[in-house]
């Protein structure tokens, strides 16, 4: 490589350019490997991705080794191709990449600031609510319109000024406090063990994650788990609505869950045809009155077809056990099952069905 570039550098002034091929013998190994197409609009841009690599396999150090025709060839083309850095990275702020886009509170005490921006309307609300239980104080809300939010103290004009006006700002696709007072100069003039802003939503908010974890939480755990994050003792019924609430913001509702159990099922069919399923509907009624063109779900039963396999190994033996649906929609889930050679419990069909009824 050497000698072609020492033998460019005599008989430059006669050759306009220069040509080099050199190919490469692909192994069996690299055969198998997904081969990109590197997408580049220059070969300046091509070759400023590169680095000098020594004949031993070591990056160059710039430590003068390199032959004085080498480098002076090396000089030359640098100077005609100046490296600049693309120009995407001349605008990334990697500190900024690391903060939060929209942080709850700015100042050091945890106040609102004037200026301070929120990603939605929704995320104003959760902000303002968990301020105002946090303070234990009380707000009262005076517009909440698509583009403005306005609240003020309860107790505004009697002592206290806290204000907040937080608007849409459409040029910056975010929601901006265009008016604060400062803190809460108040006292809640009773203790009480609930907050009225400490609803069910914001309670489910709080939760999600433990209901996401385990679905089964008790409502229990629900009351301790406030007590513990906001400092407040809040009602059972409070806490059971908003762990209703975290369930079906997670899983989704009851009437959507059924609505998508038709496609469920066609989906196993698709996947496995060989399954078998046997859907019953019936008329809606609301009331004593008919709802037409609406049927609702009145039975289904359903088979796999490793579980019909395995049922022709099994003893003569069916059992049928069921288990009561406890949610908005009532009804049974039973399960016949049945016992292999090795007296393991096989499970052979199952149903929904609206109880245990010598119909069903």
């Amino acid at each position: 490589m050497q000698e072609m570039f020492s033998m460019y550098i005599k008989n430059r002034s006669q050759i306009s350019f220069i040509e080099l091929y050199v190919e490469f013998e692909q192994s069996e190994a690299d055969r198998n490997i997904l081969q990109e197409d590197y997408n580049s609009d220059s070969e300046e841009e091509f070759e400023s991705n590169y680095e000098f690599v020594g004949p031993y396999g070591d990056e160059d150090q710039g430590d003068g080794t390199m032959a004085p025709d080498v480098t002076e060839v090396a000089n030359a083309l640098a100077n005609e191709v100046p490296f600049e850095e693309p120009s995407f990275m001349r605008v990334l702020d990697l500190e900024a990449m690391h903060v939060p886009e929209y942080p709850e509170y700015m100042t050091a005490d945890g106040e609102f600031a004037i200026g301070m921006e929120f990603s939605s309307r929704e995320a104003v609300i959760k902000a303002v609510k968990e301020y105002t239980i946090r303070r234990s104080v009380d707000y009262r809300v005076y517009e909440s319109e698509p583009l403005t939010f306005y609240a003020k103290c309860t107790q505004y004009g009697s002592g206290c000024d806290w204000v907040i006006r937080v608007s849409l700002i459409s040029r910056k696709y975010c929601w901006v406090i265009r008016r604060y007072n400062g803190s809460h100069t108040c006292t809640r003039a009773t203790i009480s063990q609930d907050h009225s802003k400490l609803d069910s939503i914001t309670i489910a908010e709080a939760i999600k994650p433990l209901v996401e974890a385990d679905p089964s939480l008790k409502v229990k755990s629900v009351i301790a788990e406030v007590q513990s994050k906001f400092n407040y003792t809040v009602s059972y019924q409070k806490a059971w609505l908003a762990k209703q609430r975290a369930v079906e913001k997670i899983f989704g509702g009851w009437k959507a869950s059924y609505e998508a159990l038709p496609i469920w099922f066609e989906a196993m069919c698709h996947k496995e045809p060989s399954a078998v399923v046997h859907f019953e509907t019936m008329p809606a009624y609301q009331g004593d009155n008919l709802v037409g063109d609406i049927r609702v779900l009145h039975r289904v039963f359903w088979s796999y077809y490793p579980c019909i396999r395995a049922f022709r190994h099994c003893k003569p033996i069916v059992q049928v056990d069921g288990t009561h649906l406890y949610g908005k929609y009532k009804g049974c889930l039973l399960v016949a099952v049945s016992q292999d050679g090795n007296n393991n419990i096989v499970p052979i069909a199952f149903a929904i069905v609206e109880g245990e009824t010598s119909d069903a």
